[in-house]
């Protein structure tokens, strides 16, 4: 009888262990059945973009040293720009604007002056700080505001490379940019053919013999945004400093340039110090 007791007690614990087997069995394969419906297939990582980060002020595009946040994207912001820039440009030569900083009145001054009060709020005190000959001849720009870009007053780089996260604190940018880092680093060639050129694109030339400032700028008008005039081929121009003198700006027509009794001075194909017509980057 014992022995019967035993070997009943021992095929009751082999079916309750054969039966603990089948449930935990289940519940297993039931988990990892569940896993696969919920995770999604994994992607050859060398084909997944990366995720770009939310603090996107490193991205440059065209790679070509501006960021993004700083070129003028839309067209209305582009014509804008040039209307100002060009605006503000001719006006010295009628009378130089006190802000206009005395130590930096030369050509590559004339674009940086021009090209940071271009992208200023315009409002009434603006108007009262510039002087007598102002209009409002266009909307502000609405793409960069010189309050609140990463760049701020730095407008120009001053270096090669395309942009990315350091540049503005490693000092790839500053608020000064002589001709050649104008030409260099913030205008893309455009044509040596002035039927190429736009308002607001920049004439250069160099002159290699020269040491200590070979290049020299000067800014396409186009037409006259202060006065009614025929003609439709006008630059402006500061002569730069001498020793004798602090220089002036200069308001000329190309077809006038074009006979400059010095011919290293003529804005014509043939003339191989006439480097051609650049434009700013933020406007290509």
């Amino acid at each position: 009888m014992l022995s019967f007791l035993k070997r009943r007690q021992f095929g009751f614990g082999l079916i309750a262990g054969l039966g603990l087997v089948l449930v935990l069995s289940y519940f297993a394969i039931a988990k990892i059945s569940g896993r696969h419906r919920s995770s999604p297939v994994k992607s050859n990582s060398s084909l997944t973009p990366p995720v770009k980060s939310s603090n996107a002020v490193s991205l440059d595009a065209d790679s070509d040293g501006i960021p993004d946040f700083a070129e003028l994207q839309s067209y209305s912001d582009r014509e804008n720009f040039r209307r100002w820039f060009t605006l503000i440009a001719e006006a010295q030569f009628y009378r130089v604007t006190p802000d206009w900083n005395a130590d930096q009145r030369d050509c590559a001054g004339l674009v940086r002056f021009a090209w940071r009060e271009a992208l200023r709020k315009h409002d009434r005190l603006w108007f009262q700080k510039m002087g007598r000959g102002y209009d409002a001849v266009a909307s502000d720009v609405g793409r960069y505001n010189l309050h609140n870009s990463p760049l701020g007053e730095k407008l120009f780089r001053i270096s090669f490379g395309s942009y990315k996260d350091g540049d503005l604190a490693s000092g790839m940018f500053s608020e000064f940019a002589d001709a050649r880092s104008v030409k260099s680093f913030n205008t893309a060639f455009i044509s040596r053919d002035r039927q190429q050129a736009q308002p607001g694109d920049l004439l250069f030339f160099h002159q290699p013999w020269v040491q200590k400032y070979p290049y020299h700028v000067m800014i396409y008008l186009g037409d006259s945004k202060l006065f009614q005039e025929d003609s439709t081929d006008w630059v402006v121009y500061h002569t730069g400093a001498s020793p004798t003198d602090d220089g002036t700006v200069k308001k000329v027509q190309l077809s006038v340039l074009d006979q400059h009794p010095n011919r290293r001075w003529r804005p014509v194909e043939s003339n191989s110090n006439f480097l051609g017509f650049y434009r700013l980057k933020i406007l290509d």
